[in-house]
């Protein structure tokens, strides 16, 4: 070893890192160096070359990465000098689109300006190019708090020149990029004025001419606003105008659905009591539009009898009344009608089934009088067992079995694994083998031989049991043998 790094002379360079030479004449003296022009280094006294050690190349990477430092350092202290550097040009991992539309406050100033120039003029009655500024502000900077504003603008310009569709559309790019704007509320307001002039009866435009309601326009307006503002104080009221735009249209199912989404989405609101109390109205309006059938009616006396319980002190409780009434009377009278038809056609069983329906229906009324006296008539005419209902003729045992048996087939025929009816087989052939003792014909029950008649145990053949012995005799019992007694002796061994 020649000594340390930093004595050693050979290597001036990186004696000069370690003892702290002003990093120029650093940077003069490792472009100046022999290795960096080419040089072969000095041998030593011996004649070889020494490779270079580690401690060699660590101190050559660290000039490298402190050249790049000063260089990156230089770049930076000279650029006030030709102008602004931009770091966010510098990540290549930036979104350029991001770094475009972010707002400065150089934007936001600007933007205030030209926002502060719509409205003059706006207020000066110059329309036309203050809605030209309101939205250069828009495209220009949207990501500003002008923007929002002046998109506000832009809504309320077109409201005023009569261009409502064009205004709620205005409306809703508001609700859709600026949903925490100031103006946010004034804007579903402006919405839901527009709505209800077309659901109120404003005629849509073709070609500059009105050509008739716009019903299916204000459908769509109040859905937007529910869509956007859910939760708005609007959307309620929003909602259950969305049903009446349907129910002008006559689309009676829709409107019925969409009551019921005010009942299930706002069932606290007020005017959830009025959806339950609309959707009874559409189903009488239904019927009596020539639409009515039993299913209908009944649906529309449960929506009337749900409203009564919810409001019964309600200013339109008596009218939902009025209204059950009113269903039930055209019950009787669809009754009645079908009766009429079955008589007129001489079904007269078909005909007193539906009188006895009126009759239970409305007792004691005009049309059950009517039909209790067309009863009376037909039993003259035709019959009372005619008119009795039931079957034909009774049916006797033979009848019902046959009728069963039938069934049965026809059960049996319908199973997915049905293969079709019995087919006997064929006699097998004569092989030789000997054949089971069985009878060729059918085989009937097997049946027990018949009881006893007489006791067995009093059978005279058998060997009569004396008194006290048991019912089955038992074998004799072998003798048993006397113990010894104890006072004897024991038989001595022999010698």
């Amino acid at each position: 070893m020649h000594g340390s790094i930093a004595g050693d002379s050979d290597h001036p360079e990186v004696a000069d890192y370690f003892t702290g030479t002003p990093p120029t004449s650093f940077a003069r003296r490792l472009l100046n160096a022999p290795a960096a022009r080419g040089v072969p280094r000095k041998p030593h006294g011996h004649g070889l070359t020494v490779p270079p050690t580690a401690s060699t190349v660590r101190g050559l990477m660290r000039k490298s990465a402190i050249i790049t430092i000063l260089t990156f350092t230089a770049i930076l202290s000279a650029a006030p000098m030709v102008g602004a550097l931009d770091l966010r040009k510098l990540n290549p991992f930036a979104s350029k689109k991001a770094a475009e539309g972010a707002p400065s406050a150089g934007n936001e100033s600007a933007a205030q300006q030209e926002l502060r120039r719509g409205e003059a003029l706006e207020t000066a009655g110059k329309t036309d190019s203050a809605l030209k500024v309101f939205r250069g502000i828009v495209k220009s900077d949207p990501l500003t708090v002008a923007a929002a504003k002046a998109q506000f603008h832009v809504g309320h310009i077109l409201g005023q020149k009569g261009d409502y569709p064009e205004a709620f559309k205005a409306y809703n790019e508001y609700t859709a990029k600026y949903p925490s704007g100031t103006d946010f509320d004034g804007v579903i307001q402006a919405q839901f004025d527009i709505a209800k002039l077309y659901l109120g009866g404003k005629k849509t435009k073709l070609l500059g001419v009105p050509v008739g309601p716009a019903y299916d326009r204000a459908e769509k307006m109040f859905a937007d606003i529910v869509k956007h503002a859910p939760y708005h104080r609007l959307a309620p009221l929003a909602q259950f105008n969305h049903g009446l735009a349907l129910e002008k249209q006559t689309k009676v199912a829709e409107a019925v659905a969409a009551y019921k989404e005010v009942i299930s989405r706002f069932p606290g609101d007020p005017v959830a009591h009025d959806a339950q109390y609309q959707i009874g109205y559409v189903q009488l309006r239904e019927g009596q539009n020539g639409g009515y059938n039993q299913q209908t009616r009944q649906q529309a006396v449960e929506s009337f009898e749900e409203y009564m319980n919810r409001q019964p002190k309600s200013e339109k409780t008596a009218q939902a009344r009025e209204n059950i009434k009113t269903l039930n009377t055209a019950e009787i009278k669809n009754t009645m009608d079908i009766a009429k038809f079955y008589d007129k056609t001489k079904n007269y069983r078909a005909a007193v089934v539906y009188y006895n329906e009126v009759i239970r229906s409305a007792p004691g009324g005009k049309e059950s009088d009517q039909a209790r006296k067309r009863i009376g008539e037909l039993k003259s005419i035709a019959g009372a067992d005619v008119l009795r209902s039931g079957p034909e003729k009774a049916e006797t045992g033979d009848m019902a079995l046959a009728r069963r048996r039938a069934q049965a087939r026809v059960d049996v025929a319908s199973r997915p694994d049905f293969n079709g009816p019995y087919v006997p087989l064929p006699p097998m052939p004569d092989d030789g083998r000997p054949r089971l003792r069985t009878p060729l014909g059918p085989m009937g029950p097997i049946t027990e031989p018949p009881l006893p008649a007489v006791d067995p145990l009093q059978d005279p053949s058998l060997p009569r049991l004396r008194t006290g012995d048991p019912l089955i005799p038992l074998a004799p019992l072998p003798p048993v043998p006397e113990p010894a007694r104890p006072d004897a002796e024991p038989p001595k061994k022999a010698q």
